[in-house]
């Protein structure tokens, strides 16, 4: 009979201390990239992520830790808004800069239309939603300025509004928001669009 070169019993201790090491590199690995924090503009935010976060009250078994984007929901939803205004905003300045030049209404009046959206009396803004419909062959940029007026006709605000890469044959959706129009019954009407 040949002598084992392993003692008896040390089989099954070779598993179980490859398992052990290889849940330590991985908790490694998972603090490593947990400690310099990831990147807000990777993260995936999905509508049911409070479903399958723990309750800091649930006991946890001792090796398990919460996902960084549990940990870090608020701040990544924060960042999200954040990112989005910026966008708003970067669109808006770039659609009223290339309505400066523009003599007359434009010419892609006939491409936009624009409708009152409804508001409670508390609220902040007048919104109104900005339809753009590109009839030519290619993706384009819409300038649109967007004027809101009482019920005498008078203009009580002037927005910009910017809509990047409409697709050819397409309608998309933007927002006109004034906060000089809120509280006052108002009509949004397209004063200038600029297709390039």
């Amino acid at each position: 009979m040949k002598a084992h070169p392993f003692p008896r019993g040390a089989s099954v201790l070779v598993p179980a201390v490859a398992a052990a090491l290889l849940l330590a590199t991985t908790a490694a690995c998972d603090s490593d990239t947990t400690s310099e924090g990831t990147s807000s503009s990777v993260r995936t935010l999905t509508p049911d992520h409070s479903e399958h976060e723990e309750s800091p009250s649930q006991e946890q078994s001792p090796g398990t830790q919460q996902s960084p984007d549990a940990q870090q929901s608020p701040r990544t939803q924060q960042s999200f808004a954040a990112s989005v205004s910026a966008e708003t905003e970067r669109l808006r300045q770039e659609a009223a800069k290339r309505l400066e030049g523009v003599e007359g209404r434009g010419d892609a009046v006939a491409d936009v239309s624009v409708s009152g959206l409804p508001v409670a009396a508390s609220e902040e803004v007048r919104s109104a939603r900005v339809r753009v419909t590109n009839p030519t062959d290619e993706p384009a940029f819409y300038a649109v300025k967007v004027e809101f007026v009482d019920a005498e006709d008078k203009v009580l605000d002037t927005v910009a509004v910017g809509v990047e890469d409409a697709p050819p044959g397409r309608t998309v959706d933007a927002q006109a928001n004034s906060r000089k129009a809120a509280g006052v019954k108002t009509f949004p009407r397209v004063a200038q669009a600029e297709r390039g």
